[in-house]
């Protein structure tokens, strides 16, 4: 049995437990790994409240979790490349249960010596949401991309990495982040403000990667909405946006580019708040609330 918190059902944080589940053994392609870290995501909070049921389904005594680094411990036979006691990320499309001890995973990367394990932690679901969202945005040098929650988990390395690609970038942040929007390089936006007001001209494109913003003037921004994206707003349907959700044919090379660069130092994210596993609730009220702020793992 391992250690995990799991949903007794969609709800407020308090619907999250401490609990033991059964972990099988890998499949010939997957490996186990013994957590160390598991991140939190935004998404995991829209997928708690039942937001996102028609995306992610999770039935009671089922456990959130996108992402987690920790070691390997068993390895599947047609597995190559990785090896029991390495040390590794893992991203769980589904989600498949980062907020426990153990894990089987499709989809990992090795943690380089470089990176801690609660950064690694912190990594694959944000860094391969903002590496496939700019890919299906097509963002190009010259453009101009609207990035609503620049300052977020997905949202503080999609900016980077669509400032790497050449295009100018506009984000809704805190006025409190200002500052360090600008020392990148994008320009900051009050998210107080209302969006058709605090933008005053037409985007190329639009990265909604808060959940929480006004998608329809995002739309309305963009000129339509063939180039407007949101990794968790279920709305995006009504107004001909896009939902993405991570596509098994593609993870693998995104988490892997996001490591890549994180190693070469081309991408930067900041040390995590860590947290213990069993404080998993407490986590998701204090992000609900604003009082937490910043990327949380949870230590396990």
């Amino acid at each position: 049995m391992t250690t995990a918190v799991t949903i007794s059902g969609y709800g407020p944080p308090s619907v999250l437990h401490v609990d033991e589940i059964e972990v099988g053994a890998p499949g010939p392609r997957q490996v186990r790994v013994a957590v160390t870290h598991a991140g939190v995501g935004p998404t995991d909070l829209a997928i708690r409240a039942g937001h996102l049921d028609a995306v992610y389904p999770v039935r009671p005594g089922g456990v959130l979790g996108f992402e987690a680094a920790g070691t390997v411990e068993a390895v599947g036979a047609e597995v190559d490349g990785v090896a029991v006691g390495d040390e590794v990320a893992v991203h769980l499309p589904g989600p498949l249960g980062g907020y426990a001890a153990a894990v089987v995973a499709d989809y990992w990367v090795r943690r380089p010596p470089s990176v801690s394990p609660a950064v690694a932690a912190a990594l694959p679901a944000s860094g391969e949401a903002a590496v496939r969202a700019l890919s299906l945005l097509d963002v190009r040098a010259g453009e101009t991309l609207l990035l609503l929650g620049g300052n977020g988990s997905v949202g503080a390395i999609a900016l980077q990495l669509a400032l790497a690609r050449g295009a100018t970038v506009v984000t809704t942040v805190r006025p409190a982040d200002f500052a360090a929007v600008e020392a990148r390089g994008a320009v900051p936006v009050d998210y107080h403000r209302p969006l058709g007001e605090a933008v005053t001209s037409g985007v190329d494109a639009v990265l909604d990667a808060s959940g929480h913003s006004d998608l329809r003037a995002a739309v309305a921004l963009a000129g339509g909405p063939a180039r407007v994206l949101t990794l968790s707003d279920p709305r995006a349907g009504e107004l001909g946006a896009t939902l993405s959700s991570p596509d098994p044919a593609t993870v693998g090379a995104g988490l892997q580019e996001a490591m890549d660069r994180l190693a070469d130092g081309s991408l930067t994210v900041p040390e995590p708040t860590v947290l213990p596993l069993d404080r998993a609730a407490d986590v998701h009220t204090r992000l609900e609330a604003g009082t937490l702020r910043g990327k949380v793992v949870l230590a396990l």
